[in-house]
């Protein structure tokens, strides 16, 4: 079967340029760059970029479009690419909730991509991780509802974010709510809405109540995430198969180079911004400090029974015992 050819826009971008890389170390060839004009004529490797216009999407030369571009830039050229006969993978929110545009996440949903009539959407980086978990849970013991935290790397926010956090000095970097790629309506930011209408897409559960809360961090790459979801005594079991399905679909280090690993677990090569710190482990006391309840062998020699007479027995607490009362 011929190598398809595949046309990257978007490509001199963060997410753009890993595509290329990965596109070449598993053989394709059939390959071209596209960006914007400003970046029309530059080097990435071998290939030299070229404009992404309306002419070169009718054209009708090119079998599939990788899209890693802005939101407004994927409204105009998807559509533009789909109509020159190509199948179009969009990484923007373009179409995310389009009714009867795929929201595909492979681990999840694989087999909705098949009924795609052009664009097949990439979820949010959130997304991807928490559906793969979510997805067994459902199966396994059903989803009440669902309360998660991320805290997403500036590599989300594009090439330019990741350089001004390169130049920002360790002890002025800075823990941001959200940042300008981010809108926010006065109840929610734009990015946790989004969380929420692609799980319940994906999932196919439309009315699962999700509350998330978003947060900006700043290391360069990688997705940390923490919730709470679902019921029943399968939860356990169908929490640990998510977590492994999670890890084998989200790249942590070198945004998505080589071997993939969850952005929970640091890669033993080493990961780009800062490494996270290993959890503590509980230590234990010596004997010397340990306390005389906690310890049966250090407890102290009981006491001779003091002088007096034994009462009648008593009730307490339903238990009949006997009561010794001491002379005064």
């Amino acid at each position: 079967m011929a190598s398809p050819r595949i046309g990257v826009v978007g490509a001199t971008g963060a997410v753009g340029t890993v595509t290329l890389e990965l596109l070449a170390e598993r053989g394709y060839t059939g390959v071209r760059a596209f960006a914007s004009a400003r970046s029309a004529g530059r080097r990435l490797g071998d290939l030299v970029v070229e404009e992404a216009t309306p002419k070169v999407f009718a054209a009708g030369d090119v079998d599939l479009w990788l899209f890693s571009v802005g939101t407004s830039a994927s409204r105009e050229l998807v559509p533009e690419a789909v109509a020159g006969g190509a199948v179009c993978i969009d990484k923007s929110a373009a179409f995310r909730l389009t009714e009867g545009v795929p929201l595909v996440v492979p681990e999840v949903n694989g087999e909705r991509a098949a009924e795609h009539e052009g664009i097949v959407a990439n979820p949010n980086c959130c997304t991807i991780p928490l559906t793969c978990v979510l997805k067994p849970l459902h199966d396994a013991a059903g989803l009440r509802r669902v309360r998660v935290a991320t805290y997403q790397a500036v590599s989300g926010a594009g090439a330019q974010r990741m350089e001004q956090l390169r130049s920002t000095p360790a002890g002025e970097q800075d823990l941001g709510v959200a940042d300008s790629s981010w809108s926010f309506d006065g109840e929610e930011f734009d990015e946790e809405s989004k969380l929420r209408g692609e799980t319940r897409k994906i999932l196919e559960l439309p009315d699962l109540p999700i509350s998330a809360t978003c947060v900006r961090v700043p290391v360069l790459g990688g997705v940390d995430r923490d919730g709470g979801a679902a019921r029943g005594r399968a939860r356990t079991r169908a929490a640990r198969r998510g977590a492994q399905r999670a890890d084998r679909g989200v790249p942590h280090s070198g945004h998505g180079r080589g071997p993939r690993r969850s952005a929970r677990r640091p890669d033993p090569r080493g990961q780009v911004g800062r490494e996270r710190p290993r959890p503590l482990r509980r230590l234990r006391q010596p004997p010397e400090r340990r306390s005389a309840e906690r310890d049966p062998d250090r407890r102290a020699p009981a006491r001779a029974p003091s002088a007096g007479r034994l009462s009648e027995d008593v009730p307490i607490g339903g238990v009949r015992r006997a009561v010794r009362t001491v002379r005064s």
